[in-house]
């Protein structure tokens, strides 16, 4: 099957509502109102596995100073004390021996569990699912997928680091050097750099999680509409917490409310992400294979071979026209009139 290629407005537009269509039929909602339920458990120890991985290279406390930073512009500074709390408490647990490892293992098992169930949502959209005589290796595999999607995070951490001390750096350079340059350059250039290292995050999630082999020119688009909507997603999410009085109602647990909407709306935009990209590799006319731990799930095969053999959808359509039309042999006789006697 020959490839397209996207060249109109008129082709960006079927693959959005495509991708809108896509996003109702797999009850998108339902699968971010999940991911919420789960980043609950998963956020805290994932966190601590961040800032201990990108502790190793940058310092923990610079690490940790620059989760709560971000965590604090997303979901407010009191959600995010309270996160940094838990943190704190999780690092001074003092285990020793097989307590040590029992909480090892637990950590790590509870820090992937997000990571999991993303990929379990982005193999619902791609179609696809586990191999019933592979599915302990590819339990196994999944964990080991999303631990390395907690050490790209480390990664990221640390690349927005870097990212905002070279910025700043360079900002006072070309200030006092460049004094007519407005100073909100600096801040735009930050926000750019920013820009393409989520791309490249939402990039990694689109070509690794989902159990389906992808190249990475087809997840590029829509890692690139994922990071706009996210950042500004994350402008408008935060207006809503914060301007809406009824999550005061629940007094202490209004920091849990809060981080609960938070990751709502952001998977709203990451699944819809996800649907754009599928999308987009369908409308390339691009064969979706399976990689070797799964395989197409009854949906995907359906359409596979209704592609392949779109004749026997026309015969089905025939003989089912044919069944319900009336014997060419018999006489038609109009409603209310009587036959020849």
């Amino acid at each position: 099957m020959k490839k397209k290629k996207v060249r109109k407005f008129k082709d960006v537009k079927t693959i959005v509502l495509d991708a809108v269509n896509g996003f109702s039929i797999h009850n998108a909602p339902k699968l971010s109102g999940s991911l919420a339920y789960s980043t609950i458990f998963s956020l805290p120890p994932m966190l601590l596995l961040v800032i201990i991985i990108g502790g190793a290279f940058y310092g923990q406390d610079a690490i940790s100073g620059r989760v709560y930073y971000e965590l604090k512009d997303l979901i407010g500074s009191d959600t995010a004390l309270q996160l940094q709390n838990i943190i704190k408490g999780l690092q001074e647990q003092d285990n020793t021996g097989l307590t040590a490892l029992i909480s090892s293992i637990a950590l790590v098992i509870g820090a992937t569990g997000v990571f999991v169930e993303i990929q379990s949502s982005l193999n619902l959209i791609w179609g696809v699912k586990a191999k019933p005589k592979k599915g302990i290796i590819k339990l196994v595999l999944n964990r080991l997928i999303s631990f390395s999607m907690i050490l790209s995070l480390g990664f990221i951490l640390i690349v927005s680091l870097l990212v905002n001390t070279i910025v700043i750096a360079l900002g006072e350079q070309i200030i006092e050097y460049l004094p007519f340059i407005p100073v909100q350059m600096v801040s735009y250039l930050s926000t750019v750099l920013i820009f393409f290292v989520l791309s490249l995050l939402f990039a990694f999630i689109f070509r690794v999680l989902p159990d389906v082999q992808l190249k990475w020119r087809e997840v590029w688009p829509g890692a690139f509409l994922t990071t706009f909507l996210f950042m500004v997603g994350k402008f408008g999410i935060g207006l809503y917490v914060g301007s809406n009085n009824t999550i005061s109602l629940y007094g202490a647990a209004s920091s849990v409310i809060i981080l609960l909407v938070w990751v709502y709306f952001s998977a709203f935009i990451l699944y819809f992400g996800a649907e754009f990209t599928r999308a987009y590799v369908e409308f390339k006319n691009v064969h979706i294979l399976p990689n070797q731990y799964a395989q197409l799930d009854a949906s995907r095969q359906w359409e596979e071979f209704i592609e392949e053999n779109p004749e026997f959808l026309e015969q089905k359509n025939k003989e089912k026209t044919e069944a319900l039309a009336p014997d060419s042999t018999e006489e038609f006789m109009p409603p209310n009139t009587k036959g020849p006697e």
